[in-house]
């Protein structure tokens, strides 16, 4: 899959995802991620993106024919993209979701600054995700949320494919079951003994019962 980012501050992103499993994804190319600053497509020579919102609201606004034109040049022509606007107000994120957008092959996310967006962006794109029902100060935090959790069930990006699929959040059930390790017993806290008991089925029927 390719990601291509539209943002103010792509450097944020590089520590972020220059270790770990994004880092060996785009080393092993299971996904590919570029940025794309977009003081690049600036109304004017001072390299501004936003402008004063008519109506005399405060703060600035990202203005549409900015992002247009980043868009128009950044997305691949021979290839549909699915283009995100990470808004605040839009549907917050879940598994589901995830699961979705795994299965495209080019993906453009846009994020915001500022006050907001100029109200018409939002025709230019084919959803608006939010993470959670509160403030960040750009759209950043969000798109690499996004990235990170869409790339874990690409097939070949975790080390074993099937551990994507017993993760909290998948298979319909929210939480996870318990997971305990060495040492069998720690300041009076014990592992639970059918976990010990060698049975497969007992194991299973445990861990069932405690996944929610």
């Amino acid at each position: 899959m390719k990601f291509d980012v539209l943002t103010l501050f792509p450097e944020m992103f590089e520590s972020v995802f220059s270790k770990s499993i994004i880092a060996r994804a785009i080393k092993n190319k299971r996904i590919k991620i570029n940025y794309h600053n977009l003081r690049k497509w600036a109304w004017n020579s001072y390299g501004s993106v936003d402008d004063r919102p008519y109506g005399g609201d405060v703060g600035m606004l990202i203005r549409v024919d900015v992002v247009d034109r980043a868009i128009e040049e950044t997305r691949n022509q021979k290839q549909e993209t699915r283009i995100i606007l990470l808004s605040a107000r839009g549907k917050r994120l879940t598994q589901k979701d995830v699961r979705r957008l795994s299965k495209e092959k080019n993906m453009m996310l846009i994020c915001g600054h500022y006050e907001g967006f100029d109200e018409r962006i939002s025709e230019l794109v084919d959803e608006e995700i939010s993470i959670g029902d509160y403030v960040l100060s750009g759209g950043e935090i969000p798109a690499m949320v996004l990235i990170d959790s869409i790339s874990r069930l690409i097939p070949g990006v975790l080390g074993k494919d099937e551990s994507s699929v017993v993760e909290s959040f998948s298979q319909g059930k929210n939480i996870e079951h318990p997971q305990y390790t060495r040492p069998t017993e720690y300041k009076g806290k014990k592992v639970p003994k059918v976990l010990l008991s060698g049975d497969p089925k007992k194991i299973k029927e445990w861990q069932k019962s405690k996944s929610r």
